[in-house]
């Protein structure tokens, strides 16, 4: 067994149950990284091998397209409409996970809702390619961001799902950071998991 699939279970036993399915959080402190360097300052999205158990909110900016199943279409003039209503505007910013957008309204969507989504790290991604298939690959994926603390927090699964898929979307972040950080492995300082209202267990991560 590894250390990571060691430490899900251990969370598993050491957390009550609740009356709502909790989430699975890894926690990766960092050291040696400053994050004052804006090379430093990560915001990635990754793919993850099971997704996060959830459903994932996804809106497609484009005039284009009239309707793609997972994913809520907004066209130029309802962006034009929402930079008029600060509540919506911040409420679609708050609770959408990804924004993609056809590149040709990138700068509509720059100038109207910029302001709401640059300040969460959510600047729409353009599309590239076939749009199904990155709304597919969204909904199995996870944003790794560093910002101002030497630290990453995301969602790796929920209750219901089996401790390998858990384990394997763990290894999948942490083999993303070793690419990404500057001295690799050496960056992390210690990883841990836990349930949302659970007890934090450290992985032991082999140096």
């Amino acid at each position: 067994m590894t250390e990571i699939l060691e430490a899900i279970k251990k969370v598993r036993e050491v957390s009550k149950k609740r009356n709502f399915e909790q989430t699975f959080d890894l926690i990766v402190n960092l050291r040696a990284i400053d994050t004052k360097k804006p090379e430093n300052r990560i915001n990635e999205i990754v793919e993850l091998p099971y997704g996060i158990g959830r459903e994932i909110k996804i809106v497609v900016f484009s005039d284009e397209i009239r309707e793609l199943d997972g994913a809520e279409i907004i066209n130029s003039k309802e962006i034009e409409e929402l930079a008029k209503n600060k509540r919506l505007a911040k409420k679609l910013a708050r609770d959408t996970d990804f924004f993609i957008a056809d590149p040709k309204l990138m700068p509509i969507v720059a100038k109207n809702l910029g302001k709401f989504l640059a300040p969460r790290g959510k600047t729409p991604k353009p599309i590239v390619g076939d749009v199904k298939r990155m709304v597919e690959s969204l909904k199995r994926s996870v944003r790794i961001r560093i910002k101002d603390a030497p630290v990453i927090q995301c969602a790796v699964g929920t209750e219901s799902m089996k401790d390998e898929e858990i384990e394997a979307n763990v290894i999948k972040i942490l083999k993303f950071l070793e690419e990404k950080l500057p001295k690799g492995k050496a960056n992390i300082k210690n990883v841990i998991i836990k349930l949302t209202m659970g007890k934090p267990i450290k992985v032991e991560v082999r140096k």
